[in-house]
């Protein structure tokens, strides 16, 4: 029987040449090139490492429900060196994670620099589905179905795909933060799924919402997952963009959260290294 995860510790669970039983003892993310920190909140000391999952009875979607599966041979940060404007042949690439601006935080920032100077960036936010319930008996079962050994009862809990909270949660934040990026003339970008940019479509304001142009500060950038017969690759679908009044136009409200080019553009020159050069 076909399991319901779709990946484990970034393998296929179609795959037949697999050590199951070393995967999870070495539970390694090859994305975040470290050990998964996708941890169970009642062991913390054990990770999930379910990166995305088959879901829905008939026309089965593949689902990502790990933001860390977007990083995949980082692609997504190449899919944006074309909104860096001041980006020259030459110059250094960076990413950063983690930097907190008004209204939260971005998961990254894609920073070009020369000679170890902040020229230009964009921030980078990624957005998987969220799950309800508990997916560690569906994980359980596909563990002792390729002959895992188990210490504990599989148990039977259902878990399910939040799309709506996902959708408005990702909207919000971005309404927070959009303004900060538009009054710097700097961009945006979320990186989805398909599947989660066609819900938003359905169920949000977002005739607005139409092919990225370089002008708009908001970019929506998604992709999509693609099997083959022995690995599930990402690949960019599609890209949208629209600017901060279209995002609150989603949302029907407005706030602004203004932010100086200075203090940005100093953090991310205290965290560019040789450490967070961007590699292919």
């Amino acid at each position: 029987m076909t399991s319901r995860i779709l990946e484990l510790f970034t393998l296929p669970t179609s795959r037949q040449d697999v050590d199951w039983s070393n995967v999870v003892e070495e539970h390694y993310c090859q994305y975040l090139e470290k050990q998964c920190v996708k941890c169970r909140k009642s062991q913390p000391e054990i990770a999930i490492g379910t990166c995305s999952v088959r879901h829905g009875a008939q026309s089965a979607k593949e689902v990502i429900i790990c933001p860390h599966r977007f990083l995949e041979r980082r692609q997504v940060f190449m899919d944006c060196i074309h909104l860096l404007k001041l980006h020259e042949p030459g110059n250094e690439l960076h990413k950063v994670s983690e930097a907190a601006i008004p209204g939260g935080h971005i998961d990254y920032f894609l920073v070009s620099a020369r000679k170890g100077n902040v020229v230009d960036f964009v921030g980078i936010e990624l957005q998987a589905v969220d799950t309800t319930g508990t997916l560690w008996p569906e994980r359980q079962r596909f563990l002792h179905s390729v002959g895992v050994e188990l210490e504990e009862e599989i148990g039977s809990k259902p878990y399910g795909l939040n799309w709506k909270m996902t959708a408005k949660t990702i909207l919000v934040q971005l309404h927070h933060k959009i303004e900060t990026f538009e009054s710097l003339n700097k961009h945006l970008v979320l990186v989805l799924q398909d599947w989660m940019l066609a819900y938003m479509e359905r169920e949000f304001s977002f005739a607005h919402v139409t092919d990225a142009k370089p002008g708009d500060s908001m970019h929506f950038h998604a992709y999509c997952l693609n099997a083959t017969e022995d690995r599930i690759g990402l690949e960019l679908k599609s890209r949208k963009s629209t600017d901060a009044n279209g995002i609150a136009a989603c949302l029907g409200k407005q706030e602004k959260a203004p932010l100086e080019l200075e203090q940005i553009t100093s953090f991310l020159q205290q965290r560019i290294s040789e450490g967070t050069l961007l590699t292919v």
